[in-house]
């Protein structure tokens, strides 16, 4: 009997740990599409201010460039699938998470 436990208890132990080695491979791949976002963006919007103010027609300054929408277009559309990244990753709780819920469960249960 004593066998069986161990076995299960081990199973149990090496699922938990491949569960959370997923979560952190995923958690990896969001802070690397973050960073790769900050740069990219970054150097796509350097080229844009640039073209628009070395434009040969001269019709945006420094400030119209920085203020042009092109400049921010790629964050903006982008932006939003790095949100939903963010959301795969770390779900839609933000305030009632499993976390929370799990203490919660915790709690009431040594209250009864």
């Amino acid at each position: 009997m004593e066998r069986i436990d161990n076995t299960k208890s081990n199973f149990t132990e090496e699922h938990k740990y491949l569960l959370a080695k997923k979560r952190v491979e995923k958690i990896k791949g969001f802070y690397i599409h973050l960073a790769v976002y900050i740069v990219v963006n970054i150097f796509i919007s350097a080229i844009i201010i640039y073209g628009l103010t070395n434009d040969s027609d001269g019709e945006y300054g420094f400030t119209g460039a920085i203020t042009h929408f092109g400049t921010y277009s790629t964050w903006l559309f982008w932006g939003i699938g790095l949100f939903f990244h963010w959301l795969g990753v770390f779900g839609t709780n933000l305030f009632f998470g499993k976390d929370w819920e799990k203490k919660k469960i915790e709690k009431y249960m040594q209250d009864h």
